[in-house]
């Protein structure tokens, strides 16, 4: 008896401290930028009314919070650009989305960029397109197909 209840408790113990990937979304695009620097990634930005745009919500449920997606999201720098109308945003992260939400052109949500970090001559960063998705019919893998043909990955 006194076996099994010292295995349980070590399994217990590996359970929660084992190799689990949290996912990171970034609200900061300055802080995102430097992450895709330092680890030369490329950065997915998800453009997204969280709290009222039924797609986004769609979105986050069959993609972005499954294992696949956790799984492959290592491969990028996540960056998440909200425009929600009910849940309070500081005014510093909200200029900074309406001002990425006009560079990109998004007219409607939700709206997937990805986006290849350059720096330029003059010290400035470009983000340079590499494709742009939305919320796609199939759930997780039908969307990463999407993913994986616009950043070029071989998943």
């Amino acid at each position: 008896m006194k076996k099994i209840v010292i295995t349980l408790i070590i399994l217990a113990f590996f359970s929660f401290n084992g190799e689990t990937q949290e996912v990171v979304w970034h609200t900061d695009i300055e802080k995102a930028l430097d992450v895709a620097k330092k680890e030369n990634k490329n950065m997915l930005l998800f453009f997204t009314g969280s709290d009222w745009c039924g797609w986004c919500i769609r979105l986050q449920k069959e993609v972005f919070k499954t294992s696949d997606f956790e799984t492959w999201s290592d491969s990028v720098v996540l960056v998440e650009l909200d425009f929600p109308r009910k849940t309070p945003q500081d005014d510093k992260i909200r200029g900074q989305n309406q001002q990425l939400q006009s560079l990109f052109k998004v007219r409607g949500y939700p709206t997937v960029f990805f986006v290849s970090p350059e720096t330029m001559a003059d010290g400035r960063t470009n983000l340079k397109s590499l494709g742009k998705t939305g919320y796609v019919r199939g759930g997780a893998k039908k969307w990463l197909d999407v993913a994986n043909n616009i950043v070029g990955n071989d998943m």
